[in-house]
């Protein structure tokens, strides 16, 4: 035990990841008793007024011991097989167990592109945002059944720290066959210490992660470390703790031992470096004082203030925000393609129905995706129509 006891409903928002070897067993397949015991920590936490995510590994796994694969790596195509074919029985297993408690589940499969291009990105936040307002759990895998070994996370450690700031939850938890970090692998230097509380991710701390952990696990405790890092950047705090036990929410509550990694003491600086400087705006957004005095309050920037646009853009793309004077103040993701956003300038949120012809967001710019970049310094607009 850590002597630990750590209160989870003091959160608003966690992220739970399950690995492959707690949820299916080589030979008997699912292990429907352990998965109903987490069902009733989950549905406790929810009952307690915390929202639940959950990162579901063992598609794969659960479809080879249906489809009766060998033992080993599986090529690509095989590994597909047996993910469409154990997402089924994922799928069902879940939403059986959280049945019991009256709770739906709700299925989503991700790529590594639905997380890294912001179209995506906001589409599939905005669904999964959707399933938790309608008291749903989100049950989130890697879509194995076509994401090539290009195109994918190949471990379900960094997508769920990935979904975990993506819907802007404070703490995830990483469930696996082992209970927090250690200075060394544990099985091979019987001096490692464990580590229980992790202010900050260090290049030593990244040095202390060992390899995968087995056969039906594709991720070991470096893909951990990995995991913390970007969820930590966000602020998000991250734990690790055992999943081989029954309850093992409830037990690190109980003080169960695990580790604890906090999340950065400048989280919104983090991501809001990541909008305004990484990303090279597609377009520009010209707004009038009084939209600027509500950005400077926390607001979604609203049609209404908006009194030019420049520019061609998709939503979602990166657009510097301006004020009447051409001084560059917000840089965000448009919530509106160009066209459809030089159609609402200026217009209340009440006439966007009748403009677009559909029922359509508020923000031209929400303030989750917008940060104030500047002094209000004159941009050098290179391509700039706008007078």
């Amino acid at each position: 035990m850590n002597g630990m006891h750590r209160s989870l409903t003091h959160y608003r928002r966690i992220v739970i990841k399950i690995g492959s070897a707690l949820l299916v067993d080589r030979t008997r397949g699912l292990k429907h008793d352990w998965l109903n015991r987490l069902a009733d920590d989950i549905a406790a936490l929810k009952a307690a007024g915390v929202e639940v995510l959950v990162v579901s590994s063992g598609a794969v796994a659960l479809g080879r011991t249906v489809l009766h694969s060998h033992s080993g790596t599986l090529k690509l195509e095989e590994a597909q097989a047996a993910a469409a074919v154990g997402q089924i029985g994922l799928a069902g297993a879940w939403t059986e167990s959280l049945r019991h408690h009256d709770i739906l589940a709700g299925q989503v499969l991700l790529t590594l592109q639905n997380t890294e291009e912001r179209r995506h990105y906001l589409n599939a936040r905005a669904t999964i945002l959707q399933l938790l307002k309608a008291g749903a759990i989100p049950i989130v895998n890697e879509n194995d059944t076509i994401a090539t070994s290009e195109i994918r996370y190949g471990d379900n450690d960094r997508l769920a720290a990935r979904v975990a700031t993506m819907i802007g939850a404070d703490l995830l938890v990483l469930l696996s066959d082992i209970d927090g970090l250690y200075t060394a692998p544990p099985h091979l230097d019987p001096d490692a210490r464990f580590l229980a509380e992790i202010e900050m991710i260090t290049p030593e701390i990244e040095a202390m992660a060992g390899g995968a952990a087995s056969e039906l696990s594709r991720g070991g405790m470096h893909t951990k470390i990995e995991a913390g890092k970007i969820a930590t950047a966000a602020g998000c705090a991250m734990i690790i703790a055992s999943g081989t036990i029954d309850h093992p929410l409830k037990a690190i509550e109980g003080g169960a031992r695990h580790s604890m990694f906090h999340a950065s003491h400048m989280p919104v600086n983090a991501r809001k470096v990541w909008i305004a400087g990484q990303l090279l705006p597609a377009g520009t957004i010209y707004i009038d004082d009084g939209a600027v005095a509500a950005l400077k309050h926390g607001n979604s920037l609203l049609p209404a203030g908006v009194s030019a646009v420049d520019g061609h853009f998709a939503r979602g793309d990166t657009v510097a925000i301006v004020n009447a004077r051409g001084g560059e103040i917000a840089r965000g993701l448009s919530g509106y393609d160009s066209d459809e956003a030089r159609m609402i300038a200026g217009q209340k949120t009440s006439s966007i129905e009748a403009i677009l012809g559909y029922p359509a967001r508020a923000a031209m710019v929400h303030r989750d995706d917008l940060v104030m970049t500047a002094t209000g310094k004159k941009r050098q607009n290179e391509g700039s129509t706008h007078a």
